[in-house]
């Protein structure tokens, strides 16, 4: 996905749900604070996004733009309408959202996880791709190693799940 389809998808997404603000949640969050991202965190052709004032619109976007949607068939991307809450975060994760607004979202406003938040919630969700998406943007110096860990302690999280997590951020860190 690249910064003008997400800004296609919220545009599209707050029309839908007659809401102006929305969260974006997903790996193609990364694309507000980092335009240019490695290609390796960019594959994805969904963002997860639900209205920031109207949350239980979430199926709305989901229905009308998501996957195997008209939308998705002309355009190759879509959106996942995802429920607040769905994904795993560090407390105060709203104060640090990354408001993407241009000319491309035309007056509506998509808050994009902060590269920290966003790695954390990949991490816990520990899946082969999140592995991956994480291994780049360490390798890529767009997160720092002290901020994760910081963010992780700020996370609640079983002691067990909290390890792993650490242990993931050790080795793509080392």
């Amino acid at each position: 996905m690249k910064r003008a389809d997400l800004e296609h998808l919220i545009r599209a997404a707050a029309t839908i749900a007659d809401d102006d603000e929305l969260i974006v949640v997903g790996s193609q969050a990364v694309l507000a604070q980092f335009p240019d991202a490695p290609e390796e965190m960019l594959r994805s052709d969904e963002a997860d996004i639900y209205p920031k004032n109207k949350p239980e619109r979430w199926e709305l976007i989901d229905g009308a733009i998501g996957e195997l949607s008209t939308f998705h068939d002309t355009f190759g991307y879509y959106a996942q309408g995802v429920q607040e809450g769905v994904a795993t975060l560090p407390v105060r994760w709203q104060e640090r959202l990354v408001p993407l607004s241009t000319p491309g979202t035309r007056g509506a406003t998509g808050f994009c996880l902060e590269i920290h938040d966003l790695l954390v919630s990949k991490y816990v969700a520990n899946r082969e791709k999140d592995r991956r998406y994480c291994r780049a943007a360490a390798q890529a110096g767009l997160a720092s190693k002290a901020t994760l860990e910081a963010r992780l302690a700020d996370t609640e999280l079983d002691p067990t799940v909290r390890q792993v997590v650490a242990d993931l951020i050790a080795r793509d860190f080392s």
